[in-house]
């Protein structure tokens, strides 16, 4: 069997993740929360030369949209994402704001829904 008959020479050359995160494997700072909301700043982005995978992320955040979907829309691993999110929110390409805090962590409501729960 050749080797290069598994290689699609339309799709272009093959870059594991390890290589878009400089072989890191946690992103530094605060903790991006799967549901945060990443948005560009307002720094002008045709002045800057920027890594591919900044481009893609700053096209992919317009409208605001979650870590998750950041991830799912630009076929990359989650964790890769939350570590370019983290290099470009130092570089102050992007903010990220924190999901907004649900009723669901009340004790009182997760109490009422298992009793509920049991009712049934």
């Amino acid at each position: 069997m050749r080797d290069d008959q598994w290689f699609d020479r339309n799709e272009g050359p093959v870059v594991r993740p390890y290589a878009l995160t400089g072989g890191r494997t946690r992103p530094t700072g605060e903790t991006i929360d799967l549901l945060a909301l990443v948005s560009p700043t307002k720094v002008p982005v045709d002045e800057l030369v920027l890594e591919p995978e900044f481009l893609a992320v700053m096209r992919e955040c317009r409208p605001p949209k979650p870590v998750a979907d950041l991830a799912s829309d630009l076929n990359l691993p989650l964790g890769v994402v939350r570590i370019l999110l983290s290099d470009m929110r130092e570089h102050g390409l992007i903010t990220i704001r924190r999901p907004a805090r649900s009723r669901l962590t009340d004790p009182q409501v997760l109490k009422d829904v298992a009793d509920a729960l049991r009712r049934l």
